[in-house]
């Protein structure tokens, strides 16, 4: 019985009944929420042609339909948000770049938790030695970073500031002031930790957007050494 049973497997029927559980367990493994309802749909829509296709397993088939529905009934809501959002110009830049992982809707959300402002030259964003209060992302304009009165780098526009130490509370390892008139947006550390506590999806997106940030900068940093001739010995 039990051979007969492994042999089933192994059929054509046995296989797509097979495929349509691989594909749950992906849309259950994956990270991306369009991509774990697409999975799940799918594989719902495998299982209902395997349970009136091949085992005739009316039950079966109304649960496989119904978890098509729900599932697609879901991924059509939350892309119609996401239709009806709206961003400005520098917010669809900001959408592109550090928050690419985020849909539109939650991104939206996450906005919503700071605001745009315009700086000045001369205005200071972080302290060397003292806690990050903002997360802040430079639209446009340029940042000088010191540290221990040595200019280290540049920010540009499209770069987080901030985010090494904004949500550990740790304090800043360099002091970055606005080199002229610049436009960026920022999100008070109070209110960011508790957020993205709350919200785990928001929170792997963005840690996402702090690791290209970081390995942006760290590029950046490398070029310049390589165009001062290296590090001296």
């Amino acid at each position: 019985m039990a051979t007969e049973g492994l042999g089933s497997a192994f059929t054509t029927g046995g296989l797509v009944g097979q495929l349509a559980f691989l594909l749950l367990v992906l849309g259950v493994m994956t990270s991306r929420y369009k991509s774990a309802r697409a999975f799940i749909a799918v594989a719902a829509l495998i299982g209902l042609c395997h349970s009136i296709l091949w085992t005739g397993n009316i039950v079966a088939a109304f649960w496989w339909g119904l978890l098509m529905v729900a599932s697609l009934l879901v991924l059509g809501r939350r892309l119609a948000e996401n239709a009806r959002t709206r961003f400005t110009v520098e917010e669809e830049a900001m959408l592109a770049g550090v928050l690419s992982a985020l849909p539109r809707s939650r991104a939206r959300h996450l906005l919503d938790q700071g605001f745009w402002l315009s700086g000045r030259e001369g205005d200071v964003l972080t302290r060397e030695e003292e806690a990050v209060t903002h997360l802040f992302y430079l639209s446009s304009g340029e940042a000088r970073v010191m540290s221990h009165g040595k200019r280290v780098g540049t920010c540009h526009a499209g770069d987080l500031i901030g985010e090494v130490t904004v949500l550990s509370g740790d304090e800043a390892s360099a002091t970055v002031i606005l080199e002229g008139p610049a436009r960026f947006w920022c999100a008070p550390a109070k209110v960011l930790r508790p957020y993205l506590a709350a919200h785990e999806d928001v929170r792997h997106a963005l840690e996402q957007g702090f690791t290209a940030s970081l390995k942006a900068k760290l590029r950046a940093s490398n070029e310049r050494i390589a165009e001062a001739g290296g590090v001296a010995a």
